[in-house]
């Protein structure tokens, strides 16, 4: 059975300013209470004699939060009535996170629903892993990815089992497709959704959340409405489009609510999730391809306000980022080959005051012990590349970090304490991430940094202009 996407709302006043519960959850919910399982026996995980193991020990056994990993991570010192007490329902949403994310990894050994074999094998609430669906948190692959190098013998006996090319011709579904391409992820969407015996499964049993959604007046927060597309003046500690395990608690998803649409919105560009500011928003695919190719030409013109703890000079800053997905992004002066060129034009800088305690309390930035908090610089600047972090690691090698930056700043802290030269020549993989570690974790809200500026000329010769109004730290 598919779910519904409605956009109405439940509203539940008393829960901080208040929390909306989006009614697929509720269908979800209904659709639950009313599954029945398929005549074929419950699906098992091939666990089984891992799971034996640390019965015995009782131990935890942890997770990578790699795909790769096909460790198991299920609590078994814990009888099941307390370990469900953990797991509620998704919402209302937590104040806060105070629970660590943890990723599961399994095989399906037997076929039957998703809703029955993620119940089962992890010994969670159904109505608990219906959210999960929901949310967006449980993926599949026909067949299982390749176990990482800190894998046990028998986790890769496994693996071994299930990739024997005897009996992967078995398997109708595998026709046609190279091992690669079986191994490919997806998320599941359906609660029915049916796993055949060999699929792989990662299910985010603690997704990602965004308290922050429901706080917000997000009528309020639209700057334009057209036929193509909404700008939005996204509030930090939001995600624009989502994350790998929440694709519920977005901003174009909320927007779409205050807005009473009934297609959702589209996202079209990404802004970090602790940066405020402009973002547009498609109403259609079509619009959605359109904006798209105005970025690919670089038709599309960011500027932002940056909120530093160090005078940046103005003019163009260069720099070369390391190709690597995850942060920190370590960025160098000097051009390395296969990093990418980062740039960016400081329009103008002025000494501002530096936020009082209130101000940074109300707006979530944390304190990180800056030496000096005299005076901070507001910066304009013009994105010239477009890079993940861009801004955050550009002006922190400066030795200027955002404020609040929780992930930037620490490094710079270090470099004043103990001066290096590992920031400014890279002679090793080991540098590299000797310099990394230095780095602190992303921040939980926002930091000194604002979208301030879109603009965009559509082919006919329309101007667009779109402004977000006054940064958190001067209102």
């Amino acid at each position: 059975m598919k779910m519904a996407k409605v956009s109405s709302l439940l509203r539940i006043p008393k829960y901080r300013s208040f929390v909306v519960i989006p009614v697929t959850i509720l269908q979800t919910s209904a659709a639950v209470t009313n599954h029945r399982p398929k005549s074929r026996r419950l699906c098992c995980s091939v666990w089984d004699s891992v799971l034996n193991f640390h019965r015995k020990n009782n131990s935890r056994a942890f997770t990578s939060d790699s795909p790769d990993s096909l460790a198991v991570t299920s609590t078994l010192s814990t009888p099941s009535h307390k370990r469900h007490e953990e797991y509620g329902r998704l919402l209302p949403c937590p104040a806060e996170n105070v629970l660590p994310r943890n990723i599961e990894h399994l095989v399906v050994k037997e076929g039957g629903p998703i809703l029955d074999f993620i119940t089962k094998a992890l010994d969670l609430p159904s109505l608990y892993v219906a959210d999960l669906i929901h949310f967006g948190a449980v993926y599949y692959a026909l067949v299982c990815p390749k176990p990482p190098s800190t894998a046990t013998m028998e986790e890769i006996r496994l693996y071994k089992e299930f990739t024997n090319p005897s009996l992967l011709r078995k398997r109708p579904s595998l026709k046609g497709k190279t091992l690669r391409e079986a191994q490919n992820t997806f998320r599941i969407t359906c609660v029915d959704e049916f796993v055949e015996a060999g699929t792989y499964v990662r299910v985010h049993v603690r997704p990602k959340r965004f308290p922050r959604c429901y706080e917000v007046d997000w009528k309020s927060r639209i700057i334009a409405v057209t036929e193509s597309y909404v700008v939005l003046n996204k509030p930090a500690g939001t995600s624009v489009g989502g994350t790998t395990d929440n694709i519920e608690e977005t901003c174009a998803n909320f927007a779409t609510r205050a807005l009473k649409l009934t297609t959702p919105l589209k996202t079209t560009h990404q802004i970090d999730n602790c940066t405020e500011g402009c973002v547009v928003l498609a109403r259609t695919k079509d619009y959605c391809s359109v904006f798209h190719r105005m970025i690919r030409e670089k038709k599309v013109k960011k500027l932002y306000l940056a909120l530093a703890a160090a005078y940046v000079p103005p003019g163009i800053i260069t720099h070369y980022m390391r190709p690597f997905r995850k942060a920190p992004k370590i960025i160098s002066q000097e051009l390395i080959s296969g990093w990418n060129l980062c740039q960016l034009e400081v329009l103008e800088c002025r000494k501002v005051p530096w936020p009082n305690a209130s101000t940074e309390e109300e707006n979530g930035i944390q304190d990180l012990n800056w030496p000096n908090k005299d005076f901070a610089y507001e910066c304009k600047i013009n994105l010239l590349t477009g890079r993940t972090h861009q801004i955050r690691a550009q002006l922190a090698a400066c030795g200027a970090p955002i404020v609040g930056d929780s992930m930037y700043m620490p490094a710079v802290i270090a470099e004043l304490v103990g001066p290096g030269k590992l920031k400014k020549q890279f002679e090793s993989e080991s540098a590299i991430e000797e310099w990394a570690a230095k780095h602190g974790k992303e921040p939980g809200v926002s930091i000194g940094l604002q979208a301030s500026q879109i603009s965009w000329d559509e082919d006919e010769g329309q101007q667009h202009l779109y402004q977000a109004g006054p940064p958190w730290w001067t209102q």
